[in-house]
């Protein structure tokens, strides 16, 4: 429930931000929100596809397949989940500018009006894209649907709340704060959903178990405990992991972290730069 709810709350806010960006931007331009209500609606719709094509592609799967398939959507939601956090770390300061630069233009006439349908269209797609996907691991992982629909809709809620807080001045605590917290506990998710993936691996003879039972804390905390069954969800907890959990685990969590501060450094050099040339 919590790991939906963090997937969800960062989605939506990120979306959120930019639509609040976008309509700060083009205040003064008349008409403004049907445009904006129409890339929002073309994102969902976008976003609706995907889902409806990755529940085709999972009912064509079984057996062994099942295993490789849910592999490949854990391991895939990985993927997403380090270039999420990457682009984040090198990104974010300048985001912000760069979308009220497009409000800005089209509030000038330098950029049709379609601009803001477009930019609105391509954010509301590729957050809702992305939670489709993480939602689809997060259930591969073990997650019950009651459990992600509750955490899903607690989420969406408290994001688009956020959002509307920051777009109308009530909340003054900069974003950057909640990404920095959303990271780090996406950092620990996405290092669980490889050490999961793994496991479908070496269930099927694909990937070598490196030894079984590395280490085992059923004595302390219970995998199948409530505590650690919302670990398990949340961080990947294991209580009897094998050396190849591990080794993904560990991987997966020195990779997204080696390359969150080497691109978050490089950026933060060169934003430096161009504010202060000499």
């Amino acid at each position: 429930m919590l790991a939906t709810a963090v997937i969800m709350f960062r989605e939506i806010l990120e979306a959120s931000l930019i639509i609040a960006i976008v309509l700060g931007a083009s205040r003064e331009i008349a008409g403004r929100g049907r445009w904006v209500a129409a890339g929002i609606g073309l994102g969902l719709l976008g976003a609706s596809i995907v889902a409806v094509l990755a529940n085709v592609a999972s009912s064509e799967f079984s057996g062994n397949g099942q295993a490789v398939l849910n592999a490949v959507i854990l391991l895939s939601a990985v993927a997403m989940l380090t270039w999420h956090n990457v682009w984040m770390s090198s990104h974010a300061r300048v985001l912000s500018a760069e979308v009220k630069g497009v409000g800005l233009d089209v509030q000038s006439g330098q950029r049709p009006l379609t601009a803001l349908l477009v930019i609105t269209m391509v954010a509301v797609m590729r957050e809702g894209s992305e939670a489709v996907l993480f939602l689809w691991a997060i259930a591969t992982g073990g997650e019950q649907s009651p459990n992600m629909l509750i955490g899903g809709l607690g989420g969406v809620i408290v994001g688009m709340l956020v959002g509307m807080l920051l777009y109308f001045g009530l909340l003054r605590i900069p974003a950057r704060h909640f990404f920095s917290i959303t990271s780090w506990l996406i950092l620990l998710l996405a290092s669980g959903l490889a050490a999961q993936a793994a496991g479908f691996l070496n269930q099927i003879g694909l990937l070598p178990a490196l030894g079984n039972g590395v280490w085992n804390t059923s004595n302390i905390l219970s995998q199948s405990s409530l505590v650690g069954q919302l670990l398990h969800i949340l961080v990947g907890y294991i209580a009897r992991p094998s050396g190849i959990e591990v080794v993904f685990y560990a991987g997966t969590f020195l990779t997204m972290l080696t390359l969150m501060r080497a691109y978050g450094s490089n950026r933060g050099r060169q934003v430096k730069a161009k504010i202060n040339p000499d």
